[in-house]
């Protein structure tokens, strides 16, 4: 990116804190042309405004800023006034600070001058933060909520089954073979009346029967109290009565826990899929095979909607962490897996190539065939993904939905015969 229309370049460093903001101007010489604290709050950003504006900075030619974090209000407001805006590691920091002092000295004016410097010496090594519209940046903020919603229903999914091998396994071996498990509405409604298995063991087939009509089941009503009742009949190993009515109280709160977090992953899911239905890219990202509402709004989190963020395709995959990464010195060459990328797009490829196997005959023959080279099953699922990446790029780009007969050619018959 250059800067263009100004007389002396000028570049914008920000040094973030909780309460305050450190600020520093640089020109295209390295002097320094200013140097500011300001507080973290609406009369703090329009100080820097006036600062920069007093400084050559107008809506044509913007001075370029550079931050250590992409979130937070004063990324938001200086992001919304359209001027580029960099998020730089805080290890990069470390390291051009460290180009400039031996003497390992730091205070926040000398971050603030090390970010300003790094945009004046290296700007074309850093990409701006991407011109996101609104309605993704929402999306974005639901997407992940959703997923860290999840996240939070395994981990209080996990405790409660833990603290329930301790001293209740009659519960465990009820919903052993249940599809949701403990988090089924039936699970919890009955852990919910009977936290002990001293309770359970007194509940009565009709009692069961109201417990799962409240938890919502329609059918099958009797046989499942029939059973239920069968299993908290059995002999157990039981704790003493004061440990075991204790245990009880604690079980009683994970489950609290876990009602919460399923109702938070249920709640942020339907707000997530519905704002994702409103944007355009919508249809062009559900016509793969394998993404949905919800992990079609997660990829569409972490890509966004500004065309010009990834130069190519390669880039997109690189981001993703589908492609490899080569390391050759020497005569050594190793092609490794790629460890710092956007964990979250990972993580829905992962499930958006496993899912596709049973929806795209082309998508399970290419696994097959990675397969059959030699690739372990992850591995074969990362190359998948990682063709799935360049076609999403090539459909957002051009506006075409996906087509099978195309991602997936199949070889002519004359073709098959010559080689034959």
């Amino acid at each position: 990116m250059e800067i263009t229309g100004l007389p002396t370049p000028v570049f914008c460093g920000v040094d973030w804190a909780e309460d305050h903001h450190d600020i520093a101007l640089v020109d295209a010489g390295g002097q320094q042309l200013a140097k500011v604290r300001i507080s973290d709050n609406a009369a703090g950003f329009a100080q820097l405004m006036a600062l920069l504006a007093e400084h050559g900075d107008d809506e044509d030619t913007p001075i370029p800023v550079a931050i250590e974090t992409s979130r937070g209000l004063l990324v938001a407001c200086l992001r919304a006034t359209g001027r580029p805006v960099f998020a730089i590691n805080p290890l990069a920091v470390a390291r051009y600070r460290d180009r400039h002092s031996v003497a390992r000295k730091k205070s926040d004016a000398v971050d603030a001058a090390a970010l300003a410097n790094i945009l004046r010496t290296d700007m074309a090594a850093h990409r701006p933060l991407p011109t996101d519209s609104e309605l993704v940046q929402a999306i974005a903020v639901l997407a992940r909520a959703q997923q860290d919603a999840v996240w939070a229903r395994g981990q209080a999914h996990n405790k409660l089954r833990s603290q329930l091998r301790e001293f209740y396994p009659s519960i465990l071996d009820a919903f052993a073979s249940h599809k949701h498990g403990l988090c089924s509405r039936e699970a919890c409604s009955i852990l919910a009346a009977a936290p002990t298995p001293t309770s359970a063991a007194k509940l009565t087939r009709r009692r069961l029967q109201s417990l799962l009509r409240q938890a919502g089941r329609i059918r099958g009503i009797q046989a499942e109290a029939e059973r239920l009742h069968e299993v908290f009949k059995r002999d157990y190993l039981h704790q003493l009565p004061q440990v075991e009515a204790a245990l009880g109280h604690q079980t009683s709160a994970l489950l609290r826990q876990l009602n919460t977090a399923c109702d938070n992953a249920e709640q942020l899911e339907e707000a997530a899929t519905q704002a994702f239905e409103e944007h355009p890219d919508a249809p062009v990202i559900r016509s793969f095979p394998g993404l949905a509402a919800l992990t079609g709004a997660r990829v569409l989190a972490e890509i966004g909607d500004d065309r010009t963020r990834f130069a190519n395709a390669g880039s997109l995959k690189a981001y993703a962490g589908s492609a490899p990464v080569t390391r050759a010195s020497g005569k050594s060459c190793k092609v490794m897996s790629r460890k710092v990328k956007n964990q979250r797009l990972a993580a829905v490829g992962y499930v958006w190539a496993f899912v596709s196997l049973t929806r795209s005959p082309g998508a399970r023959a290419h696994y097959d065939r990675r397969r059959a080279a030699g690739d372990r099953h992850v591995a074969a699922q990362r190359n998948l993904f990682n063709r799935f990446m360049g076609m999403l790029f090539h459909c957002l780009q051009n506006g075409h939905t996906y087509d099978e007969a195309i991602a997936f050619p199949q070889p002519s018959t004359s073709h098959t015969s010559a080689a034959a």
